[in-house]
């Protein structure tokens, strides 16, 4: 499906966002990315752009690209590790983690929360029986759909990321799904905080479902923090909240 020639404005977005993923390796349910794609369109007369962290294939990069395309006014900016397949390797206990090289400095992913043998031989090995790295992958999916003046990719944490944008750089909407640890989760709350607008909503994968991490971030820096308005669990994993 490429946008520029086939969204419609009488057809429901569901169905569309489902034409638009269909095929696209990754995890982010369909209701998920409803609620994201409505949320690009609901901050739309917020100043700045979108912000990703833990893009994998660009299954939900390109549902925000998207929406920020209907309304012309933004740019989608993504951070992942796109680890390359012989950046995995096998724990003891069979389980699978990889350690990323970028640059002079190591990051290591799903270190705390591993990926099972049986996941990683059906779905994440797949994707370098087909592709040389998850980067390539992410950048035809995006290509595919005719996104490549939306969606910027860097290989990276956030951090890097923000390093890459002009002094001043705004944000009024981030989609968090990165390193799913404590001190990780933190460090990208309080690195978007740097360049959220009030008004703009930051978002979460994976909370208060199975990951300790993210559930005790959210809680402290964003529940608890006084710093946050309309506070919700709009999905089964996914939690968003308003910047005051």
């Amino acid at each position: 499906m490429n946008l520029e020639n086939s969204w419609n404005t009488t057809t429901p977005a569901w169905a569309q966002i489902e034409a638009l993923v269909d095929k696209v390796p990754g995890w982010t349910p369909i209701d998920e990315l409803y609620t994201l794609f409505t949320l690009t369109l609901a901050s739309a007369n917020l100043e700045g752009d979108i912000i990703e962290v833990g893009s994998w294939c660009g299954r939900s990069a390109v549902v925000l690209a998207a929406a920020a395309r209907l309304m012309g006014n933004s740019h989608v900016y993504c951070a992942d590790l796109f680890p390359e397949k012989n950046d995995w390797k096998q724990n003891a206990d069979g389980t699978y983690s990889f350690e990323v090289v970028i640059g002079n400095k190591s990051y290591g992913g799903y270190m705390e929360q591993t990926v099972w043998k049986d996941v990683f031989e059906s779905q994440t090995g797949k994707i370098y029986e087909l592709y040389n790295g998850v980067l390539e992958c992410f950048e035809e999916t995006v290509s595919q759909r005719g996104m490549d003046d939306i969606v910027h990719a860097c290989k990276g944490d956030l951090a890097a990321l923000l390093e890459t944008r002009e002094p001043g750089f705004k944000c009024r909407m981030a989609f968090l799904d990165g390193d799913h640890g404590y001190e990780a989760v933190c460090a990208d709350i309080r690195n978007i905080e740097r360049c959220l607008v009030p008004g703009g909503w930051l978002c979460f994968d994976d909370a208060f479902s199975c990951y300790a991490g993210v559930n005790q971030a959210i809680e402290e820096l964003i529940i608890k923090s006084g710093r946050y308005d309309q506070c919700q669990q709009m999905t089964r994993k996914f939690f968003v909240a308003r910047l005051r």
